[in-house]
């Protein structure tokens, strides 16, 4: 099964493996509102960015305040690979009737709208709000992935996405779900 397409003129692919590894300009961090790194993908991106995004961070907290669910800021990559540190904030499940779906696609909507700004290539994606804050992998994928290629057929300044899972289960359902939205 191919787990990469061509949507406009952006390579869209799906790997599993590790986010804070990759080479793109920028990796998405799923942030919480205080931006001062947590656990999961969070922690792992402060972890392995070291000191100076979480500075970046306290800067932006203080002059912004707790980021509200759906945007996204910018900092710097640190010590990792990727240049910048794309920090959105997804929404927490509470079974679908809170505009969660909204707020998850406008997290990624908003993260591709800031690397675009910022004249970058290339962006990798966790899967956002599918680990603590409980969203369902199935309908997270399809929003997420959906999302994507709908802003990419309206724009083709980026040249890659990549969507790093973690774990070979969430891979396999981003795979399937991009084969069944993207034959």
């Amino acid at each position: 099964m191919s787990t990469e397409r061509t949507i406009n003129k952006t390579r869209l692919s799906i790997v599993q493996g590790d986010i804070t590894q990759q080479a793109t300009d920028a990796i998405v961090n799923a942030a919480n509102s205080g931006l001062m790194g947590g656990g999961g993908v969070d922690g792992a991106i402060h972890r392995a960015g070291g000191s100076a995004i979480l500075e970046e961070c306290k800067q932006i907290r203080t002059e912004r305040g707790r980021l509200p669910t759906g945007e996204a800021v910018i900092t710097t990559g640190g010590n990792l690979e990727a240049r910048h540190v794309i920090h959105t904030v997804g929404p927490v499940w509470h079974g679908g009737n809170r505009e969660e779906a909204d707020l998850l696609a406008s997290a990624y909507r908003e993260s591709l709208k800031l690397a675009i700004d910022r004249g970058l290539k290339s962006v990798s994606f966790p899967s956002i709000s599918t680990g603590a804050y409980g969203y369902p992998v199935e309908p997270a994928a399809r929003i997420a992935l959906q999302t994507v290629i709908d802003f990419l057929a309206q724009d083709d300044s980026l040249a890659e996405v990549v969507f790093v899972l973690f774990d070979s289960r969430t891979y396999r359902v981003y795979a399937d779900t991009l084969q069944e939205l993207a034959p």
